[in-house]
């Protein structure tokens, strides 16, 4: 359905006072596949021409402090962003530093998770992006678009690229965060060569480039079209829901989920997943529709912190743990690249939860039936996946935190299922973390196992899976501690402070019960472009395998969050069973005791236990 210039619901200012006199040819036409307008400066002269279609006006700008990207793009409080130019000067300094073809005449993709101040940022995107020469822009109808289906969009239809308008797990409203980030076109996020140009571009911009063009009606599919500029509005569900069905077996699961002796529960915690939810689960694979908790995305997420987690997703816990719990339980984060998986009382670490994913592929999931090309992990995940690789005799990476580090080990063709301990998992079908295939894949497996089994027979459990799973490869018992907006003084004295440890520390040297193997800042060479990078956490092994790593995350929009990691393995299958804060309790007091953490920050308690 092509619609015209009409389609749009209102014309407001979205950036600083511009020039906005009428546009003369002045400058250079740009041809080849370039669309059909002059770059100019302000004058005021006639109106633009025909072939035009519209004027682009040049806003004069200054640099604004604080928008270098974190590992998941810029995020700050929405009143930051809401800022003179804030957005805006980002957005160009983006197209200021990727090369010409990368972007002019192509296509890139835009969406977001539904938080407050998506719909205006929506229209400040689009039209900077048509004035600095993009030809078309795929934008999810009311700009929602998951993270993996952001991903999937621009893989499945050969774009340069996309945006998405998401501060992840964070909580949204117009006290809380936006963020921002952009995926190059095999679809994973920008590499640090690209953010660090970005960054160094916003220190020294002048001026942006925006379309003289109205808002862009995105509640209704189809294409409005300024010249050779087109905005394409999308179905957010319909690629990536056929990129599911390829992945995975849906009569399988579908099998599964009809059978009346099994319980299936999902938390969209008020998130974008809701839009997928109701489509894949209950649409296409014939789940209850009352399966779905909080499946309506809003811009607040219903004044939650959408962080699927033992602290933020009470609901589904407080269920999964009842007395009629269900038999298998999940929920997904703002942007639906997270995940937590349940089973009936009982919690699956997402360090097990890859680790146990790969075990089972090939066997229960269609896409991997010849088997992976190797397994990756971030590296305070857990060591469970590199048991698995090693059984599996497939190569094994360990990278620094931030899904972008697995992109290349993808397109080269090294690596299958990757995970990371903060609830993110995915394989080489996209370039993201991906919580619906995560809930997806774990249906795989528990129908898998089930498949032969008769109403009333007793069934596989997650539970079940599990412990099969760490009879086999030994318990890797993990437990994250964050300490969410500490001081940023505190944080950062602490963290030189075990430093000054790690330098006057020796291999041998005793630390309580335990024997230190190594103590360093993690760094990592890229093993296909030979890409460096360092500081990437603070690492204390010891000979038994145990470790205690510190981290200041950088997917928080305000103050520091000190991320604790602790980890032990055991092979004993009797000691299977304990608790992992029991089994864990003197390597977590070896932890503090080293790290001073209270005498730096204050804090008696973290904010969340995983």
């Amino acid at each position: 359905m092509a619609t015209t210039a009409t389609h749009a619901l209102r014309v407001r200012p979205l950036l600083a006072t511009a020039r906005s006199t009428p546009l003369r040819a002045t400058a250079a036409v740009c041809r080849g596949p370039a669309p059909a307008f002059v770059v100019v400066r302000c004058s005021s002269a006639g109106a633009p021409s025909a072939a035009q279609a519209f004027k682009i006006n040049l806003i004069p700008t200054k640099p604004v402090d604080g928008q270098k990207t974190g590992t998941s793009g810029l995020r700050k409080k929405v009143k930051v962003f809401q800022q003179e130019n804030y957005l805006a000067n980002w957005i160009q300094a983006l197209f200021n530093s990727l090369p010409p073809e990368d972007f002019v005449g192509g296509t890139l993709v835009l969406g977001g998770d539904g938080r407050y101040f998506n719909k205006d940022a929506a229209q400040i995107i689009i039209k900077i992006a048509a004035g600095n020469g993009v030809g078309k822009i795929l934008v999810g109808r009311n700009g929602l678009l998951s993270t993996p289906a952001v991903s999937a969009v621009i893989r499945k239809r050969a774009a340069n690229g996309g945006f998405i308008m998401s501060a992840s797990h964070n909580p949204g409203g117009p006290d809380n965060d936006w963020g921002i980030k952009f995926n190059y076109s095999s679809g994973q996020p920008a590499p640090e060569t690209i953010t660090d140009q970005i960054y160094g571009n916003t220190l020294s911009i002048s001026e942006i480039k925006t379309a003289d063009i109205p808002d862009v009606d995105l509640s209704s599919i189809g294409v409005a079209s300024y010249g050779d500029f087109t905005i394409e509005v999308i179905d957010p569900v319909s690629d990536y829901l056929d990129l599911m069905e390829n992945v995975f077996d849906f009569q399988l699961i579908k099998n599964l989920l009809s059978r009346p002796d099994f319980r299936f529960i999902f938390d969209a915690m008020h998130a974008i997943t809701g839009a997928y939810a109701g489509p894949i689960f209950v649409e296409k694979l014939g789940a209850d529709p009352d399966c779905i908790l909080n499946g309506v995305p809003l811009e607040d997420f219903g004044n939650g912190h959408p962080d699927p987690n033992l602290t933020y997703a009470k609901e589904l816990v407080f269920t999964m743990f009842g007395t009629r719990a269900p038999d298998f339980g999940a929920a997904s984060d703002g942007d639906g690249d997270r995940n937590m998986i349940l089973g009936k009382r009982f919690f699956v670490t997402p360090s097990d939860s890859v680790a146990i994913i790969a075990a089972n592929a090939q066997a229960a999931i269609p896409y991997f039936q010849s088997g992976t090309n190797g397994l990756a992990r971030s590296m305070p995940t857990s060591g469970a996946l590199d048991r698995v690789a090693e059984k599996l005799n497939v190569p094994f990476f360990e990278v620094p935190t931030g899904w972008k580090f697995f992109g290349n080990l993808m397109d080269a063709g090294k690596l299958s299922i990757c995970g990371e301990e903060s609830f993110g998992t995915g394989s080489d079908h996209i370039r993201e973390k991906d919580g619906i295939w995560a809930v997806l894949a774990w249906l795989s497996i528990l129908a898998h196992r089930n498949k032969d089994k008769n109403v009333g027979d007793r069934l596989v459990s997650v539970e079940d899976v599990a412990r099969e799973h760490w009879a086999t490869y030994g318990r890797n018992f993990f437990s994250r501690y964050d300490y969410e907006a500490c001081e940023s003084d505190g944080a950062n004295k602490m963290m030189d402070h075990l430093r000054d440890v790690i330098s006057n520390s020796n291999p041998g040297q005793k630390y309580g019960d335990y024997t230190l193997k190594f103590a360093d800042d993690f760094s990592y060479t890229d093993p296909v472009d030979g890409s460096t990078v360092s500081k990437q956490g603070l690492r204390f092994v010891f000979t038994d395998g145990s470790r205690i790593i510190f981290r200041l995350s950088g997917t928080g929009s305000a103050g520091a969050t000190i991320r604790l990691y602790i980890e032990q393995y055991e092979s004993d299958i009797s000691r299977h069973g304990l608790d992992a804060q029991t089994a864990l309790k003197p390597l977590i007091d070896l932890a503090l005791s080293v790290s001073n953490l209270k005498d730096f920050t204050g804090r008696e308690r973290p904010t969340v236990i995983t």
